[in-house]
């Protein structure tokens, strides 16, 4: 259009008029003159490697939701305020917001597996331990170890190599377990392989320091809950924080309406079920419970919250490394715990391990004057006979059976329980 009206002007016009056409019609910048646009400026949010723990890569987790992190898909509850500041680096965990698509949002929770002072205590001890300096290169130090230069060697992850690892899920591993960690490790492209083959010396190196930091982020990823297994999603990790799906931990609950926490006893007696008994004969026990080891969705659904004190016994195969291999140690079995100690033996773990400490720590506090006399009385009895059972398989049992069919009737079926209804008001499961 300016085109023609050049030309139309050169035609019809003086020199005068076609210098002041030229200059109002065949200008590019005529537009800009009379339409300004102000360039938006983005708000910059400073994001420390040090507060992610990429510094400390490749002793670190793992890379793979670190995108997230910088195209700010992933913000802190913070970063909603005008300030945009990061949350205290000294925090173990942070309540997080999560987006695919920049428009819906949806809560997440990111953690670490230890605390930042663990962490540096733990960077400190290998500097001091392997090169006696107060710092280093702690990818370097690592690297020379006897242990990793074995992972480098190996085409599978055996026994052997996470021999006196301090992770629970470890102390009684069976091939058949270490296969499927391999396999379904995450922070790798997926190889459906059981040989580490697809692993570079950056990836043997991130999962050897998870393996013994904290497995929490393994069992989520190979007991994943698209396949029913009671864990929130993992997303990903980025240097030494770990993002999975958002729940709100069971202590929030001590104080619920009576259906709630009928409801929420009933669940964690059924969790602890199925990881007694399930299709792959796995066998998990807790080493130890606490108000923040489950955690409640928003829908209600009850899961495992925090799986760092979660031991696994292969019912299949059993457990292919015998308590006397288990006292080698070196600077990945005293990262995160003393060295000095003691495992627990594979064959003093009994089925009825969990159930007990879960008796003892989690469900009084649940249950404790929720209900009318003489329930409450019976509850109470039945708690303290299963809370007090280390000696009786069967009693402890009887009294979880009898505990379970006390507190059905008193939940209900509404839509405060989301995961499971409507469907309670057909079914008798309910």
């Amino acid at each position: 259009m300016g085109r023609w009206i050049c030309c139309l002007c050169s035609r019809v016009a003086d020199p005068l008029m076609l210098l002041l056409v030229l200059a109002l019609s065949c200008s590019p910048f005529t537009a800009a003159t009379t339409s300004p646009s102000v360039p938006h400026v983005k708000p910059s949010y400073s994001f420390g490697r040090t507060f992610l723990g990429l510094d400390k890569c490749n002793a670190c987790i793992g890379t793979s939701i670190c995108k997230k992190f910088f195209k700010e898909e992933i913000r802190f509850d913070t970063w909603l305020s005008s300030h945009l500041k990061l949350p205290p680096s000294y925090l173990l965990s942070y309540s997080g917001n999560y987006t695919d698509d920049a428009k819906s949002w949806r809560l997440v929770d990111i953690t670490r597996l230890t605390s930042k002072y663990q962490h540096d205590r733990a960077d400190k001890r290998i500097c001091t331990s392997l090169l006696k300096t107060k710092t280093c290169s702690l990818e370097r130090a690592l690297r020379r170890t006897q242990r990793f230069q074995k992972w480098l060697r190996a085409k599978r992850l055996t026994p052997d190599l996470v021999q006196g690892l301090s992770s629970p899920m470890l102390r009684c591993p069976s091939q058949r377990l270490l296969d499927r960690i391999v396999r379904r490790y995450a922070e790798v492209p997926d190889a459906g392989s059981i040989y580490m083959d697809h692993l570079t010396d950056r990836d043997k190196l991130r999962l050897l320091y998870t393996l013994a930091v904290n497995s929490h982020p393994i069992l989520l990823q190979i007991f994943p809950d698209v396949e029913g297994w009671p864990f929130p999603r993992y997303l990903g990790s980025c240097g030494r924080l770990v993002v999975s799906a958002s729940t709100q931990p069971l202590r929030d609950f001590y104080s619920a309406a009576p259906e709630v926490a009928a409801d929420l006893a009933l669940q964690l007696l059924a969790v602890l079920r199925s990881m007694g008994t399930n299709d792959l004969n796995y066998f998990f026990y807790f080493t130890h419970v606490d108000a923040g080891t489950f955690g409640v969705f928003s829908n209600g659904h009850l899961f495992i919250r925090d799986a760092s004190t979660l031991g696994i016994i292969d019912k299949e195969e059993g457990s292919q490394l015998i308590d006397g291999q288990q006292e080698h140690k070196d600077i990945f079995s005293c990262l995160t715990v003393d060295c000095q100690s003691a495992f627990v033996s594979c064959d003093s773990i009994r089925e009825k391990h969990s159930l007990v400490m879960v008796c003892q720590e989690l469900l009084p506090k649940l249950l404790k004057g929720k209900f009318l006399q003489p329930v409450q009385e019976k509850i109470d009895s039945f708690l303290q006979h299963c809370a007090s059972g280390l000696t009786d398989d069967q009693g402890v049992n009887e009294a979880i059976a009898k505990l379970a069919e006390i507190l059905k009737p008193l939940r209900s079926c509404d839509s405060r329980f989301a995961y499971r209804y409507p469907d309670c008001k057909y079914s008798d499961k309910y």
